[in-house]
């Protein structure tokens, strides 16, 4: 009887050790001082291409012989 005493008392303190050791969590955090911000300045001009395209137009109509 005295070993099974013995035997409970050895897996009760490794529970209780393991549940104590489990409950230490290491937690690191990695956090930027200032927020994060992208600034997206875009400035879409397609004007460019629309002349260039007329004007490849214009240049094929007129010498159709290139292709």
């Amino acid at each position: 009887m005295q070993k099974k005493e013995a035997m409970m008392a050895k897996w009760l303190v490794m529970l209780t050790a393991v549940g104590m050791l489990s409950a230490c969590t290491h937690r690191v955090e990695v956090a930027a001082k200032e927020p994060i911000t992208i600034n997206l300045n875009v400035k879409v001009d397609h004007e460019i291409r629309v002349k260039v395209d007329k004007e490849l137009d214009t240049l094929f109509s007129d010498d159709s012989e290139l292709f």
